[in-house]
């Protein structure tokens, strides 16, 4: 259940008093935790501060107290070595022992020492060559490459901490070293060892006292352990090995072993306490002595005056929202009284008029305004509602005149003859009329609001969309002669006619295309055409079986005349020649006029016809016609054959007519179950191979409309023209040969 869907019933005074309070509640929580983050955070930040300052404190104290004790020991140690080396060179000098007797007491004296369990003393010379090393092997070596032999070399005496790795070591250590210098043998002291051997040299008493001085709240202390878990320094627990103590948690203790260095926050419990704390660490580790220092603190120490901040917001928030109650009352009351007023006058009946239902208004404020607004509201709604009566009646006559025009436009439309079909200018269907349902079967109810795609053919769709762009830009498209795909797969011919319609604004909104079907015209055309071509084959196979063998007859009997009548008179003979050469030309004549009505027919199918047809076009204009056959169309198809062979004849008299033209190509070829014949010439071209203004052009159309074909026309000046015919296998029948005969040759040039 949603509670601001109750709340929205609630009166304006408990609206009021819950969103007062709401709101306070938000912002007091939202304050509340912003305050106790801030302050919260400040303490942390605070108690981390005083923990990591006084661990590096005591980091510092352990440091520097291990150092002088290490600097102390190894400094008596030269020194010692330096008081021998004097004396013997005191004995020398009063001659109770000879030079390399003494040289040969300080080496032995200085070879027989050790510090510690790895330190040594040895002597260098001042340009640090190795003079007496407890390594024999490394006397007389050249080390002043190293930096702190360097540093030995320009200080003469002093104290130098240096890293050193032996050859067995896996790192460098730390190493610490102090030298003398002993100017009549030029000796150089040094006395070395590990830092970490000299652990044992601090005194933990030196430092301990200032570590347990520290106290951080009522409770906190500092402590000192090593990575064994032995505590070294701590208020109770000296002495005590945490992993060993049973009495001990020593699971955060094993934590700060394994990240050396940080803070941790743990639940803690002394021997003296009786309940476990949260316990704030932080700590470092001294890696030379493998010792932990850390400083800790009870957080609920620290954390105290959260507590008060804590008790303050409650007691803030319980008085404030007591004060809400009666104020949210006292405000709702100046709202609610005069919105009750204006609601009972908004309940009174209208019979009288909104003159009649004015409200006082006894404030300036905003609902007072409200009234005044009410008021002049009441005003307009007087002059509105005798205007709105006028104009209604007016509406109402221009709804009628309205309805009666769309009516009668819609009657018209519904009663053309022609499909009529209506988009928007995203190309989607608003209305069709019933005789579009009627010739392509598509019903507005499945088309309404969709594109119609898939009403137009693939091989149609670049005229298409030329005509969309043209109505688009807001031209009238002409009557277009195309085909369209009907809801059962069927194509019918139909010629398109288009126009934008627009708003009242000027604005297109849409187009209107109007089809009409041709097929029947077009199936008519097609009659008469073969019908036609039936006649003409009829007369030329007329002339040519018939009239050419009796003129023949008619010749050889005129020869038979000849003979006759030539010995009875020289003239006779003569005037019996003209009549048979007149004859002769008359049979050519013949067969000229029939193989005119009948090319195809005579030569046995297209390609004979073409072949001639590049033959004559050489011999007749002496110009290059080449042809090329890669398929076959058979004789059967005689529509198709003599159309083709018609549009061919058509674009090769225009190349030599018009294009002037010295190269033609002729080739039939068959590619993705369609044949292709081009025609294709070098002359000077056409403006617009498109245009319809040529009659050839306008022919060749029709007749490849007459086979189901495409016609396209490629041209452009000084760059010849292409005339190309596709036609569908479907439109062949089933007679389709798609190969020449073996004894054919494919791709042949002619």
């Amino acid at each position: 259940m949603n509670p601001f869907r109750i709340v929205r019933n609630f009166k304006i005074r408990y609206k009021l008093l819950f969103v007062y309070s709401l709101t306070f509640f938000v912002i007091m929580c939202l304050s509340s935790m912003v305050i106790y983050s801030i302050v919260k955070k400040n303490l942390e930040k605070n108690i981390e501060s005083e923990l990591q300052n006084s661990t590096s404190a005591i980091l510092n104290t352990v440091r520097t107290a291990v150092s002088v004790s290490i600097k102390n020991h190894l400094r008596a140690t030269a020194q010692k070595n330096h008081d021998v080396i004097e004396h013997l060179y005191g004995l020398q000098a009063s001659g109770r022992i000879s030079p390399d007797e003494a040289l040969e007491r300080a080496s032995d004296i200085i070879l027989s020492q050790k510090v510690g369990m790895e330190g040594y003393v040895c002597i260098l010379d001042g340009h640090g060559r190795v003079l007496k090393h407890p390594k024999k092997s490394l006397e007389g070596l050249d080390i002043s490459d190293h930096r702190f032999v360097q540093e030995m070399i320009a200080t003469k005496n002093g104290y130098i901490e240096y890293e050193w790795q032996n050859p067995g070591d896996a790192h460098p250590r730390p190493k610490a070293l102090y030298l003398t210098h002993f100017k009549p043998w030029n000796w150089m002291i040094t006395v070395s060892s590990y830092r970490k051997e000299f652990l044992k040299l601090v005194h933990i008493n030196d430092f301990k006292e200032n570590i347990l001085s520290l106290r951080f709240g009522k409770t906190g202390y500092a402590y000192v352990m090593d990575t064994k878990g032995n505590i070294i320094i701590h208020p109770e627990l000296a002495g005590i090995n945490v992993f060993k103590d049973k009495k001990l948690s020593s699971r955060f203790f094993q934590k700060m072993l394994e990240k050396k260095n940080g803070k941790l926050v743990y639940s803690w419990k002394n021997p003296t306490d009786n309940r476990f704390r949260k316990k704030l660490v932080l700590f470092n580790y001294i890696p030379e002595y493998e010792w932990i220092v850390a400083s800790s603190s009870y957080m609920d120490e620290f954390f105290s005056p959260l507590t008060a901040i804590k008790h303050l917001i409650i007691i803030v928030g319980l008085c404030s929202f007591i004060l809400f109650i009666p104020i949210s009352f006292i405000l709702s009351s100046t709202i609610t009284k005069p919105l009750r007023n204006l609601t009972r006058l908004f309940n009174q009946d209208i019979g009288g008029g909104f003159s009649n239902r004015l409200a006082r208004m006894d404030s300036h404020d905003e609902v007072g305004q409200l009234t005044f607004y009410y008021n002049s509201f009441m005003d307009k709604l007087e002059t509105y509602s005798k205007n709105l009566k006028a104009e209604i009646a007016e509406r109402k006559q221009a709804q009628e005149a309205l309805q009666e025009s769309e009516e009668k436009y819609r009657s018209v439309m519904e009663a053309t003859p022609d499909p009529i079909i209506v988009y928007d200018m995203g190309g989607r269907v608003t209305y069709m009329n019933p005789a579009f349902t009627r010739v392509f079967g598509y019903t507005l109810e499945d088309s309404m609001g969709r594109k119609m795609d898939h009403f137009v053919p693939e091989e149609h769709w670049k005229e298409t969309t030329e005509g969309i762009e043209t109505i688009l830009q807001g031209n009238v498209l002409s009557r277009t002669e195309t085909r369209r795909k009907a809801k059962d797969g069927t194509l019918i011919a139909v010629t398109t006619r288009g126009s934008v319609y627009r708003n009242k604004d000027g604005q297109p909104v849409g187009s209107v295309i109007t089809h009409r079907d041709v097929s029947q015209v077009k199936r008519l055309e097609k009659a008469i055409m073969e019908t036609g071509e039936k006649e003409r084959q009829k007369i030329g196979t007329d002339l040519h079986d018939d009239l050419c063998p009796h003129l023949i007859g008619i010749e050889g009997l005129s020869k038979v005349l000849k003979k006759k009548i030539e010995p009875l008179s020289e003239d006779s003979g003569l005037l019996t020649d003209r009549i048979t050469e007149l004859i002769k030309e008359a049979i050519l004549k013949t067969r000229r006029l029939a193989r005119g009505l009948c090319p195809v027919y005579f030569n046995q199918g297209l390609e004979s016809s073409l072949r001639e047809l590049a033959a004559n076009t050489r011999i007749m204009h002496r110009i290059n016609c080449r042809l090329s056959l890669e398929t076959r169309i058979p004789s059967e198809n005689s529509m198709v054959v003599i159309n083709l062979y018609h549009i061919a004849q058509e674009a090769v008299q225009n190349a030599v007519r018009h294009g002037h033209a010295d190269d033609i190509h002729i080739r039939l070829s068959r590619q993705d179950n369609h044949t292709h014949l081009s025609i294709r010439d070098n002359g000077s071209g056409m403006d617009d191979a498109a245009s319809p203004g040529g009659m050839g052009l306008r022919i060749m159309k029709y007749r490849a409309g007459l086979i189901n074909a495409s016609l396209t026309v490629a041209s452009s000046p000084g760059q010849g023209t292409r005339v190309g015919v596709q036609i569908a296998d479907t439109g062949l029948g089933p007679a389709l040969n798609s190969a020449p005969d073996k004894d054919e040759t494919v791709n042949r040039q002619i």
